[in-house]
């Protein structure tokens, strides 16, 4: 959380958080404790995981309980149908919870570089969109 508010303080122009799994938590987290929201213009959430499920790894517990907090700019979550670190009806609370937009990308598992999207154009361009 510290080095994304260095890193926001370098900038001049407010930006565009693009986060992906953990890192959907990272900026919910950070939102709730910053004083910098204002530098950021809005958030694309990317397959977020589920920290606190049954069978979540130890390696990963620290990110309970999972920040709740409507985030203070505009964002978009996207989820898959089967990913398999977070259900889609956790990810629609998480999306609800954070007061996100929600995008159902269809059976892409944890939207990464296993779920044949090649350079994800269409994560491109709803990137644009927020932008």
């Amino acid at each position: 959380m510290a080095r994304l508010d260095e890193v926001l303080l370098e900038s001049n122009t407010p930006c565009v958080l693009v986060a992906h799994s953990l890192g959907c938590h990272l900026v919910s987290a950070w939102a709730a404790h910053t004083r910098l929201v204002a530098r950021v213009r809005a958030a694309l959430l990317v397959a977020p995981s589920d920290p606190e499920r049954d069978d979540a790894p130890p390696q990963i517990y620290n990110w309970r309980p999972v920040v709740r907090q409507r985030l203070p700019f505009h964002s978009l979550l996207v989820a898959s149908s089967n990913d398999p670190v977070c259900s889609l009806a956790q990810a629609a609370v998480f999306a609800a919870d954070w007061g996100s937009a929600w995008c159902l990308l269809g059976a892409h598992g944890h939207i990464n570089g296993d779920s044949a999207l090649s350079d994800w154009d269409a994560g491109h361009a709803l990137l644009k969109s927020l932008a």
